[in-house]
């Protein structure tokens, strides 16, 4: 099976919303605990500039994950060399290369746009992640304590870095 990386278009989102739905309902690989409606992700997609966007990766036309790449901060072009990225894949794809895949699709398309840099926030219970963004060759900056709280349950980030 042939894997393609592409960038998303607003006839996606109903797709990453249901991959959303899947990855909350986990409550253990993303802070985020709410997955995001179709509606949501049309505006977010729409609201990205040139430089920033969501990565499908897709087989035989379904969407089985998506890498995220959006600035570090609006405020200041003293940060534009600066991305921050998130990783999702579907379970069952998962441990397939299919982040590699997407890493790679979005570390070219951040090098023509002069990005330097990368960060990551990822659980701490997530080790799998924490593996995945080290062989990448992400390296880990720091602890944010108490950082996600989920159910009334905290849990520490790992704050990572790389250079491109």
């Amino acid at each position: 099976m042939e894997i393609s990386i592409r960038k998303a278009t607003a006839q996606d989102t109903e797709e990453i919303s249901n991959i959303w739905t899947i990855i909350c309902s986990e409550r253990i690989y993303s802070a985020v605990n709410k997955p995001f409606t179709p509606q949501q992700e049309r505006k977010y997609i729409s609201s990205l500039s040139d430089r920033e966007g969501i990565f499908v990766a897709e087989i035989e036309g379904q969407i089985i994950g998506f890498q995220s790449l959006d600035k570090w901060a609006e405020y200041s072009d003293s940060f534009d060399h600066v991305g921050v990225i998130g990783t999702f894949v579907l379970p069952e794809w998962r441990k397939k290369n299919i982040g590699y895949k997407l890493a790679q699709f979005t570390f070219n398309l951040a090098k023509e746009h002069d990005y330097e840099k990368f960060v990551i926030y990822v659980r701490a219970g997530n080790s799998g992640a924490i593996r995945f963004y080290e062989n990448l060759g992400f390296v880990q900056k720091g602890v944010l304590s108490n950082q996600v709280k989920i159910n009334d349950i905290y849990e520490d980030e790992i704050f990572m870095e790389m250079f491109l």
